[in-house]
């Protein structure tokens, strides 16, 4: 029996405290640390519910972030993003150790994305470990290989931080209908001011969304539900909380990742 979270549970607000500076840590660098572990917390947490929530009609407002129904392909990304902030984070607290702030990035033009004219039929996912695929650039929509921790320690170091977010952003499917206000706020901040490109993230949701829905017009079966929801109730049937909000129990099965630390 599909069983869906009351719409009368809230999340409790966000922790305060976590929106302080971390005492020690220059304060652009503690700043960032927070967004980071926020967007940590948030990857984990999808690994941890989405498998369960994927048979629910609600599941569709995620699916078409990602730009698919296949679970193999959603959670590859998401594991992606998971070692990707996890490297981020590691940067973080070894400049902090050394006392060194963040420096801020002087905004510069970007190419756009080069993202397919048309999306590709979905397929089995390529075996992240064969070496006979070809690295991609980090906004390519299609590229489902997983860098190893050493790799994505490098990727960290040789790019600016905003750059590394955006990234995050795309691999865990980060939407502004997926945070509270102010998280978003932090976001843009973020990418603005540490050479990140919002425009990026914004063709990628745009090129994820005509491959799903290349996907959904061959399952009738679907039509029924808007996938264009998302409404803060559906938000949180599907993941459990928005993006900055710390998350409740879920009733009708195991209890939800904590916040990050």
């Amino acid at each position: 029996m599909e069983h869906t979270a009351p719409t009368s549970a809230q999340p409790t607000p966000p922790d305060s405290t976590q929106d302080r500076p971390t005492p020690g840590l220059p304060a652009r660098l503690a700043a960032l640390l927070h967004v980071v572990r926020v967007l940590l917390g948030h990857g984990r947490r999808l690994a941890e519910t989405v498998p369960d929530r994927a048979a629910t009609v609600e599941f569709a407002s995620l699916a078409a972030v990602f730009g698919t129904y296949s679970l193999p392909t959603i959670l590859a990304r998401v594991q992606r993003g998971i070692l990707r902030a996890m490297a981020l984070e590691r940067y973080l607290l070894a400049r902090g150790a050394r006392g060194h702030e963040i420096a801020f990035v002087d905004p510069r033009p970007r190419a756009p994305a080069k993202v397919p004219a048309e999306p590709r039929e979905a397929g089995p996912s390529p075996d992240p470990q064969d070496e006979r695929i070809p690295k991609r650039r980090p906004f390519d929509p299609d590229d489902l290989r997983i860098p190893t921790p050493e790799e994505l320690d490098a990727e960290v170091r040789r790019r600016p931080v905003g750059r590394t977010v955006a990234a995050i952003c795309m691999d865990l499917a980060v939407i502004p209908g997926f945070r509270t206000g102010d998280f978003w706020n932090l976001i843009f901040d973020t990418l603005r001011g540490f050479g990140g490109s919002l425009t990026v993230v914004c063709e990628v949701r745009a090129y994820r969304e005509k491959s799903f829905q290349k996907e959904r017009d061959k399952r009738p079966d679907s039509w029924s539900y808007n996938w264009k929801d998302f409404a803060r109730d559906t938000v949180r049937q599907v993941i459990g909380c928005l993006i900055g909000e710390s998350p409740v129990p879920d009733p009708f099965g195991p209890e939800l990742a904590t916040a990050p630390p």
